[in-house]
């Protein structure tokens, strides 16, 4: 099905995407990063500025269409910028994982050819040069960050700022204009978005190429069904190489038009989190678990009147919270209690938790503990469960509202089709199954058959509801 806006405009690309949010949204927040203890802001109309100067920037340097481009770093929005410049000049993005050791980097570098590499640091420039002789193919590093940066030089490489890039970019916007509209008008849903690499835990890893096509309808499907609009805020923390952060921070991002907020660093990420109050999150079990130890380890060294009142009102929460959420019937005088127990208890500790706006939270990767999970709906926190993988970028099943359980993973995303097999596996197929996987024909046929099912490789069961 083709996706069109209300004017009958093709949005069946992340670019195309970019430009009607340029249009629609040009001044609502796009990016957000926190640099120095200072919250830095860009609009969708100085995003698509930024992008189209980096493009031209590429095309200046000699990209070619189909060149595979590794881009390496913590979540910066120039980083997420670089991978949509990196598709508008017609090349493909290859997000790798920023704590990759030099093996891993070489390995990937190698197997997709690249011949761009955009570094957020010295560190990452450091490992590639570390792994350099083994590679071939690479023409061109390009890094974010100049800090340490000013006498690095290669006899065989051209090792440049991305200051440098914008430069160019900005030098030869006039005379490569023709070139890059001529680039993205052959472009479509068909067209390569990204290449992710699979974490490799049962062999080497695998680059599973994902379309526009994938990405997009994915990103609608999943987005009407929760409801996600352009006010919404996300807070981009986990790698960018992951499909989860692309399909989070690029994909529902350019089909809403909503916000991605970048932390400063890693261990401000709590902080920047009560700070920017996400409307919708993402995070896996572990995180969920180690905010909830952290209350009840501070909960302990609170007074005893304190501890006897958080005891009293999360019993309560317990008892009625999930039913208040889920729009089921709750007593008057418990639903004042509750209400009460919002005002002195619940919302301020989901405002420490920084989950005081949070509209859509969903977590996945592993089962999370029941206990845990019905914690956070207790306290009005519409957490939730989705299954996915790599291969389906990201949704297969999803938990609706009022139809949420610890014991399940939801039913699935519109559009999406699951079954299981006399031996238990299960199998989907839907319009974000993978194209291929880059170089391997043969583990694409094994996962992926002529009508398009996908096998998993995990065991499930479908239940009568």
């Amino acid at each position: 099905m083709a996706i069109t806006s209300p004017a009958g405009e093709a949005l069946d690309t992340i670019p195309k995407l970019l430009d009607r949010n340029a249009r629609a949204f040009g001044a609502s927040p796009a990016y957000r990063e926190k640099e120095f203890g200072i919250w830095q802001q860009w609009t969708w109309a100085e995003t698509a500025s930024e992008i189209r100067i980096l493009a031209h920037g590429l095309i200046a340097m000699g990209i070619r269409r189909g060149d595979h481009v590794a881009i390496i770093g913590r979540n910066r929005p120039a980083l997420y910028w670089s991978v949509v410049a990196v598709q508008m000049a017609g090349g493909v993005p290859v997000p790798l994982y920023q704590d990759a050791v030099g093996e891993e980097v070489a390995y990937v570098l190698q197997h997709c050819g690249a011949r761009f590499i955009i570094a957020g640091d010295q560190e990452q420039v450091d490992k590639v040069l570390e792994v350099f002789d083994r590679l071939s193919g690479l023409d061109h590093i390009i890094y974010l960050d100049p800090r340490g940066m000013r006498k690095y030089h290669h006899p065989e490489i051209e090792i440049s700022s991305m200051a440098r890039l914008k430069e160019r970019g900005l030098t030869h916007s006039d005379k490569q204009d023709a070139a890059l509209a001529k680039t993205l008008a052959a472009q479509d849903g068909a067209t390569t978005c990204v290449m992710l690499y699979t974490s490799g835990t049962t062999g080497k890893p695998k680059g599973v190429v994902l379309s526009n096509r994938n990405i997009i309808e994915t990103s609608r499907a999943s987005s009407e069904l929760d409801g996600l609009r352009h006010t919404d805020q996300i807070l981009a923390y986990l790698p960018m190489a992951w499909v989860g952060d692309f399909i989070f921070s690029i994909g529902q991002a350019y089909w809403n038009g909503f916000c991605v907020n970048c932390p400063e660093s890693a261990d401000t990420t709590m902080t920047d989190l009560r700070e920017i109050g996400p409307t919708y999150y993402f995070a896996p079990p572990r995180v969920f678990e180690a905010q909830l130890t952290n209350v009840m380890i501070r909960m302990e060294d609170a007074g005893a009147f304190k501890r006897w009142l958080f005891r009293r009102s999360m019993a309560l929460a317990r008892r009625v919270g999930s039913a208040i959420l889920d729009g089921r019937p709750v007593g008057a005088m418990d639903r004042f209690k509750y209400w009460l127990g919002g005002i002195c208890i619940y919302g301020p500790l989901k405002d420490t938790l920084g989950f005081s706006r949070v509209r859509v939270g969903y977590t996945a990767g592993e089962a999370i503990g029941p206990e845990i999970f019905d914690f956070y709906r207790s306290l009005g926190i519409n957490l939730k469960q989705l299954y996915g993988q790599t291969e389906a970028s990201v949704f297969i099943t999803q938990q609706k509202d009022s139809a949420v359980r610890a014991d399940a993973v939801g039913a699935p995303t519109p559009g999406v089709e699951v079954k299981v097999d006399d031996n238990g596996e299960v199998f989907y197929r839907s319009p974000g199954v993978f194209v291929e996987y880059y170089k391997n024909p043969e583990s694409t046929r094994s996962t992926k058959d002529a009508e398009g099912w996908v096998a998993t490789g995990d065991a499930g069961f479908i239940e009568s509801d």
